[in-house]
């Protein structure tokens, strides 16, 4: 038997995969390249086991959560936002776990795209006599794993653009001074952001116009790495990105015109180098940085900067998703927040859609997808 969960959902249900929800988020930072799951054992009404996917390679949510309710999940009801996996992998397949168990039903968030589940979890479990509800909080479970769907269907990182501005569209003076143009709030939340990604991405005129730290310092969360463009490797070597206490987070990618003496300094520092193909400007191919990136296991990149960077990825079509913080400020003369992108009738404008607009103390935050050009 299996069903799709609909209006009519009980508000047990919801319950329970809101719970499951909020369980699966404890492992950000901490499991990519693989999804965030949580999930919950429930009999009657009562929870009786709970768990979530803790690190990479290391046991599956509904494993814990399994192990967590011991004896008291025959018969029980599994909550889980992502269909459980019936393949070997690093750890055995959920799917026989369960069946073991004794659980009677499982109600899942949203069918696994992975080939080597997609479907097959679902299938094992009602071929045993287990009832199936699907689709329950899709939306939310889909949200919460953006950056793994985008990277196990289209294998590229979920790309988000981050751009602080003044109301008339300038990150900095014409002198190049940006701080602050935004106010605590916002920064506060732009680190909330970073926590969500997997990496950070900036271009090497960012790094040496501001040197910043690329670090989740304002909110509580796990740093993601950091990645810089700089295809030329003119990072100098005490930058915050090479000297601080995490070299290791950072990734420099270059191409062949980079001084090979310079990356073994680099290197030796701790850092990754990344030598790569150019375009046809001598930087960083997009084309082949984004897959690159999925390779490394990286599932979601923040882009944080600058401008260039920014525009090159709308104008290439790369980036998914725009975060733009505005402030109530004017400068008038500046450094512009986007560039040309190559746009020259109106009807082929970038689309942001499914906007949400947040307010911030006296800022903006404005949020969506991005549309390709017609």
């Amino acid at each position: 038997m299996s069903n799709r969960a609909t209006a009519s959902s009980t508000e047990d249900d919801l319950f329970f995969m809101k719970r499951a929800l909020a369980l699966a988020e404890r492992g950000r930072g901490h499991v990519s390249p693989n999804p965030l799951v949580g999930a919950v054992v429930v009999k009657g009404d009562e929870i009786v086991g709970e768990g979530y996917h803790q690190k990479f390679g290391e046991a599956h949510a509904e494993v814990n959560a399994l192990e967590n309710a011991g004896d008291a999940a025959t018969g029980a009801t599994l909550y889980v936002t992502l269909e459980p996996c019936a393949h070997q992998g690093k750890t055995g397949p959920c799917t026989e776990k369960i069946y073991s168990a004794g659980i009677s039903r499982a109600v899942i968030g949203v069918r696994d795209p992975n080939p080597l589940v997609n479907g097959k979890g679902i299938t094992f479990l009602k071929s045993k006599g287990i009832s199936v509800t699907e689709s329950l909080l899709e939306s939310d479970c889909r949200e919460l794993n953006a950056g793994y769907l985008k990277y196990i269907t289209t294998k590229r990182p979920l790309i988000t653009l981050k751009i602080a501005q003044t109301i008339d569209g300038r990150i900095a003076t014409s002198t190049g001074h940006s701080k602050w143009i935004t106010s605590p709030d916002s920064r506060i939340m732009a680190h909330r952001i970073r926590a969500q990604n997997d990496a950070l991405l900036v271009g090497i005129g960012t790094v040496i116009a501001d040197d910043p730290e690329l670090t989740v310092r304002l909110t509580r969360g796990v740093s993601p790495k950091r990645i810089i463009l700089d295809s030329q490797l003119r990072i100098p070597l005490d930058a915050h990105a090479l000297a601080d206490q995490s070299p290791s987070r950072t990734i420099v990618m270059t191409t062949e015109e980079a001084s090979k003496e310079k990356i073994a300094r680099i290197e030796e520092k701790g850092a990754t180098v990344i030598v790569t193909e150019a375009d046809e400007r001598g930087w960083v191919s997009q084309k082949i940085l984004w897959p690159k990136l999925a390779e490394m296991g990286i599932t979601s990149v923040l882009v944080e900067g600058g401008s260039t960077i920014h525009t090159e990825c709308i104008k290439a079509g790369y980036a998914d998703r725009i975060v733009l913080f505005l402030a109530p400020k004017l400068l008038g003369s500046g450094i512009d927040a986007l560039g040309d992108l190559g746009i020259r009738n109106v009807n082929a404008a970038r689309e942001i859609r499914n906007i949400k607009i947040k307010r911030l103390n006296g800022d903006l935050m404005i949020s969506g997808t991005l549309g390709q050009s017609d």
